[in-house]
């Protein structure tokens, strides 16, 4: 009697898969640490050339060392300094850039759950890194985006009460550090949706998408203002989180692959927590595209910088 195999399953996407990206050139904010490590890491080791975007040079240089080492690295590093917690620092690592072509940039970097804090400019702390810096810094660097910029998001963008408090968002009244950061995340999700339809409005070729790793075990989780939130934090990355490997999986699959515009990355497994990255929902306060042309509109205003009128 004949019998029948069943088709292999695709293999799961993971590193081993990136393309060779010699000759294409990449920034990597917050790229001394965590994912963003990683992320660096991986890029530079599939042929590209990777600007580490970081706070600390001397961290950055650390991490660029570890991204060179070893004969399977076909790419190169160089480290410049980016403050997001200061629009200064932005415009100045803009103004450094000099023109100079731009394949992909990764808004990766961000602080997490922090006690009330305000940045140099006077904005909520994890408002003003997570979403003002990177938004300032894009469209600063916009003209010189060839392929495609990827934004870190969070399956927290769900938490806090799920909307952008436009008539207090620095979050003077009502204060808590996971409201902050879920509408910090909410905002890094909303600004990919109206980045994305300017981008499609003026005839660009360049994809604005996000991606978000789950739970995974980094040092931001550290960085927490509550000791019971970083204990209970700790127990989790140790029981539950996956690698920051892992985590990283979802940001450069949204960095390679032949993805719509506005799409959204995170894990395959239960609730979005671990897994291999894939195309994964969002919430509809997260889809709003009223907010997210509001929220455009404030974040211009609060910078001092828009979408640039024209791109070369």
């Amino acid at each position: 009697m004949a019998t029948t195999t069943k088709p292999a399953r695709p293999a799961k996407w993971d590193v081993s898969r990136l393309p060779d990206l010699t000759g294409r050139t990449a920034v990597v904010t917050g790229a001394n640490s965590g994912l963003g490590r990683v992320a660096a890491r991986e890029l530079a080791r599939a042929g590209a050339h990777v600007v580490y975007a970081v706070r600390d040079e001397a961290r950055g240089r650390a991490a660029a060392a570890e991204a060179g080492g070893g004969a399977q690295v076909r790419g190169s590093t160089e480290v410049r300094r980016l403050d997001l917690a200061d629009l200064t620092s932005v415009r100045e690592f803009a103004e450094r850039w000099e023109g100079r072509p731009l394949d992909l940039l990764i808004n990766n970097a961000g602080v997490m759950m922090l006690p009330r804090r305000r940045t140099r400019d006077g904005f909520e702390m994890q408002f003003g890194t997570n979403h003002l810096g990177h938004f300032a810094l894009t469209n600063l660097l916009l003209p010189y985006v060839t392929d495609r910029v990827v934004t870190v998001s969070s399956g927290m963008h769900r938490a806090g009460y799920g909307v952008i408090r436009f008539d207090d968002l620095n979050l003077a009244s009502g204060y808590t550090p996971v409201r902050a950061y879920a509408q910090s995340k909410l905002a890094n999700l909303l600004f990919t949706l109206e980045l994305q339809r300017r981008l499609a409005e003026s005839g660009s070729g360049v994809r604005a998408v996000a991606a978000h790793p789950g739970y995974a075990a980094t040092n931001l989780q550290s960085h927490a203002g509550n000791p019971l939130a970083r204990a209970v934090m700790r127990i989790g990355n140790r029981l539950f989180a996956q690698s920051d490997r892992a985590g990283a999986l979802p940001t450069l699959y949204a960095a390679v692959a032949d993805l719509p515009g506005g799409s959204y990355v995170g894990p395959d497994g239960l609730a979005e927590m671990r897994g291999a990255p894939a195309l994964v929902g969002r919430s509809a306060a997260a889809s709003d595209p009223v907010a997210a042309r509001r929220l455009w509109e404030a974040s211009e205003e609060l910078t001092g910088v828009g979408f640039p009128a024209g791109r070369p």
